[in-house]
């Protein structure tokens, strides 16, 4: 099966440089990456020179300067430059005249948007069901399991999270699912092979029920992913928790569906 991971970070200057990906890549059998733009980072040459280096193992979604009144021509020049993804988070607006021209540019571009917030609430609003309800042809994917990364173990956690799983109603709006150790809490001692609490909070279960396999996808959030349980677990345990899908369904979440809204550099 191949495995796609759907959201990495690679930076000299911040994280890791992308050899150290391709070093967990290759160590746990992940053949391919889409390399997202770390915030606040509008020079994407980094990512850029990552995909020409790789050839046939990256993709890259860019950020631009949105605040920018020529945001939309600095996304066109890096598509030319190769992006096939943008990142833009739940409430990024354009500036003078159409509040929303950098989503339409992306949708022009023929980009998918990966949308990144810091909690569920900004996901779980009334105006971001307004605002993918009116970007149809836009393919958004919420990062994260459309939320920060926290213990989801209270009501009103779990609450806010199926909020933000109903806009799985959208067909333009996909979920990416990361490891566990985003929304588990770790046993303490760390005990092996499975290192969290249980019974643990049903996120992954609401997300397929939501989106189905058609709309979710992978993503290890690596660095990130090392300060919690690693890169190799953050594959092996999601797996484990989805090996009861059928084969289809797997190949779909682990690799093609990143790979069709993320395709390689053109």
């Amino acid at each position: 099966m191949l495995i796609v991971d759907s959201h990495a970070h690679a930076s000299p200057g911040w994280f890791e440089p992308v050899e150290s990906l391709i070093d967990q890549m290759d160590r746990y059998g992940v053949e391919r990456a889409v390399l997202v733009q770390i915030n606040g980072q509008t020079d994407n040459s980094y990512q850029r020179t990552a995909v020409r280096r790789f050839p046939g193992r990256f993709a890259s979604v860019v950020m631009v300067d949105t605040a920018d009144p020529g945001a939309t021509e600095q996304l066109k020049r890096e598509v030319d430059l190769g992006a096939t993804g943008v990142r833009l988070h739940p409430d990024t607006r354009s500036p003078n005249g159409d509040p929303l021209a950098i989503w339409h540019a992306a949708a022009q571009l023929g980009l998918s948007v990966s949308c990144g917030g810091m909690t569920a609430a900004e996901f779980a609003t009334d105006e971001f069901a307004r605002l993918v309800a009116a970007l149809s042809q836009v393919r958004i994917v919420l990062e994260h399991l459309g939320g920060g990364v926290s213990p989801v173990v209270s009501p009103e956690a779990l609450a806010e999270r199926r909020k933000v799983f109903a806009l799985g109603r959208f067909p333009n709006v996909y979920l990416k699912i990361h490891g566990l150790g985003e929304f588990c809490r770790r046993a303490l001692p760390v005990r092996e092979p499975f290192p969290f609490e249980t019974p643990i909070p049903p996120l992954l279960d609401l997300a397929l029920e939501a989106f189905g396999a058609e709309r979710l996808m992978w993503g290890s959030d690596y660095p990130l992913v090392s300060a919690r349980e690693g890169y190799g677990n953050v594959l092996s345990l999601v797996r484990q928790h989805l090996a009861g899908l059928p084969q289809a369904q797997q190949e779909l979440i682990f690799g093609s569906v990143a790979l069709r809204l993320f395709p390689l550099a053109r």
